[in-house]
């Protein structure tokens, strides 16, 4: 259900002040706004989420060797094909693409795990806590039903996510002016920006300059 969204000059303003303490150059004034006074904002439903995050973790998977038939059928099993994006089935079955582009959505899958609950920060020091204790056993062949209900996921308040989504913006911005060796952590703008791609697919804003939610493989990433 939508919620108000938070005021957005108060979370730019905090924004702005964590990319301060960080010790990371600021956006200019004229950077925009992720939304407008008087917006709106909800998350994607929670299944949805969850079809999303499972598969980033199958094409993780795959990435570190798992055979394309088994993911493939475990794929198929649980009725999650038709979420999978082109590119990510040219992967997961045939190994079309770039092996280090599908490994970076690590970051990704990580911004997921948090809107869903499942990890309780995103640190823009850090790398993610190890994830793959909270997603299937795919040795095992546990299913997603199963794994639904193990973990049963708690999406974080929509202003909470909107807000780390306007964090992230400004973070993606800030990290993408630093070589590697000016980095202030163990993260590049690399995951920065993986971790914005999870939180722009998850949040959806209701507005007069707001588009219909798209799919996974239509977030802009290039302002």
């Amino acid at each position: 259900m939508p919620v108000p969204a938070p005021d957005p000059l108060a979370v730019r303003a905090a924004s702005l002040q964590e990319l301060a303490r960080l010790g990371l150059a600021l956006p200019p004034e004229t950077f925009p706004l992720v939304w407008d006074p008087d917006d709106q904002v909800e998350l994607r439903s929670t299944i949805d989420l969850e079809r999303r995050a499972v598969i980033l973790f199958v094409v993780l998977e795959r990435t570190f060797g798992m055979p394309p038939d088994k993911a493939e059928s475990w794929l198929d099993r649980n009725d999650l094909t038709p979420d999978v994006t082109e590119p990510e089935w040219a992967w997961i079955t045939e190994e079309i693409g770039d092996r280090r582009s599908f490994a970076l959505h690590l970051d990704a899958l990580a911004g997921l795990a948090w809107t869903l609950g499942l990890i309780k920060s995103l640190d823009p020091l850090a790398p993610p806590q190890s994830l793959v204790e909270l997603f299937p056993d795919l040795l095992a062949e546990e299913s997603f039903a199963d794994w639904q209900g193990r973990t049963l996921s708690a999406p974080r308040d929509p202003a909470v996510v909107a807000a780390a989504l306007d964090l992230h913006y400004c973070l993606d911005w800030a990290f993408l002016k630093l070589s590697t060796d000016e980095l202030p952590g163990a993260v590049d703008a690399n995951a920065i920006g993986q971790r914005r791609w999870a939180l722009e697919w998850s949040a959806v804003f209701i507005g007069p300059h707001h588009d219909p939610p798209g799919g996974w493989e239509e977030v802009d990433l290039s302002t």
